[in-house]
């Protein structure tokens, strides 16, 4: 059943993701946020199977994914959420909707990049616990270490006031799908990961 779940997170990671650079692509902003809720969930079994799998010397750093991919998850979850019903379903005062909506790029946009800086941190803690057997794997640690550099940018990218609701579209768009080229390779590669682990 543990390697299971590692499996099919895996799986549904990667649909998620895919799911969410398709509504970017086609500009269908309740998709991208419903997608998202999605990656944070099977992200989190993911972490945890990390965590399961880790070798005893590596256990800690598996310990310290899953709390990140937990706080990242939060954010993410009561982000996406308030878009999907508070500010899709109400009209929103002009200031509630700088607070409030996420194309206004205010301070639910601002805790999304936390989330995401959060979330950069508990791939690389998750890259130390595995153990570069194959290429498929050594890949794969590779892939989520670097992929905790993104911590920088998106914890300091809103300190610096970077993302402005009249900046141009297709900036933010093609920022996200290169993210989404990123990270696809991860799941698949977490899938061929679990899928070798021994119960």
């Amino acid at each position: 059943m543990n390697k299971k779940i590692g499996v099919y997170s895996s799986i549904a990671n990667l649909i998620a993701v895919i799911c969410f650079a398709l509504s970017m692509l086609f500009g269908f902003d309740y998709g991208s946020y419903f997608s998202s809720m999605f990656i944070a969930f099977s992200f989190v079994l993911m972490m945890c199977g990390y965590a399961y799998f880790a070798e005893k010397e590596t256990k800690l750093a598996g310990y310290v994914s899953i709390a990140f991919s937990a706080i990242y998850t939060a954010i993410i979850l009561l982000v996406y959420f308030a878009q999907l019903t508070t500010v899709r379903l109400n009209e929103l005062t002009q200031q509630a909707a700088i607070l409030l909506d996420f194309q206004q790029c205010g301070l639910l946009f601002n805790y999304d990049l936390l989330g995401y800086a959060v979330m950069s941190l508990a791939t690389f803690f998750a890259g130390l616990t595995v153990t570069s057997r194959t290429k498929a794997d050594q890949w794969l640690k590779y892939l989520l270490m670097i992929h905790g550099a993104f911590f920088i940018s998106c914890l300091i990218a809103p300190m610096l006031g970077l993302f402005k609701a009249n900046s141009p579209t297709w900036v933010g768009v093609a920022v996200l799908e290169f993210w989404c080229l990123y990270f696809c390779p991860i799941s698949i590669l977490s899938f061929l990961h679990f899928s070798n682990c021994k119960e």
